[in-house]
């Protein structure tokens, strides 16, 4: 659903372009479209009747002398970005979970994946350490190649950041767990047949 220029009140199919009717009240609703007749669900939150609020505009430099912002060169400087120290205006300048940071430095930090307030999903390496131990023992003789893996991922990846939502290190202490059982049962079988030779 698309919100039409200069309607708070009313969705466009996204299909066809078509103005569904003047929509009241919140949450989830059908609608079948007069202009292509699909099948529309458009779920409504209170904002979605607010409209858009009057935006802020930076300050105009008054004198010589005066900090300038790095974006807009005419606008005063109002804030000082956290993570590169670069001037910004009113216009520039965003809160992040409670830091200053300039838009430049978001984007730097979305792409690198190192500003944690914009991470959105991580590796699970403690699912695939785990799996890495189990899963093979369904065919036991990959166990000797999986194993290893499984001690390595769940070492090497100890300290990462987990799942965005808390989560303990017992998958990575049951990968280690059975894939140290695996790596003993490989060598005892090894020694066996030494043995035996």
């Amino acid at each position: 659903m698309t919100l039409p220029r200069g309607r708070h009140n009313a969705v466009a199919c996204t299909g066809c372009g078509t103005l569904l009717p003047v929509l009241s009240g919140t949450g989830l609703k059908t609608f079948r479209c007069a202009g292509c007749d699909a099948e529309l669900r458009v779920d409504l939150f209170p904002a979605f009747f607010r409209g858009l609020g009057p935006g802020r505009a930076g300050e105009a430099l008054g004198a010589d002398g005066e900090s300038s912002c790095f974006y807009h060169e005419r606008k005063r400087a109002a804030a000082v970005c956290e993570e590169c120290g670069r001037f910004l205006c009113s216009l520039c300048e965003v809160r992040i979970a409670g830091r200053l940071i300039c838009p430049a430095c978001i984007e730097r930090g979305r792409a690198e994946g190192n500003l944690e307030m914009l991470v959105t999903r991580r590796t699970l390496y403690d699912g695939i350490a785990l799996s890495l131990s189990v899963l093979p023992l369904l065919f036991f003789f990959m166990t000797v190649v999986t194993a290893p893996m499984a001690l390595f991922v769940a070492i090497r990846f100890w300290k990462k950041p987990g799942s965005i939502l808390p989560r303990s290190k017992i998958r990575f202490i049951l990968a280690i767990l059975f894939a140290s059982l695996q790596v003993a049962a490989w060598t005892f079988l090894v020694l066996e047949i030494a043995n035996r030779v």
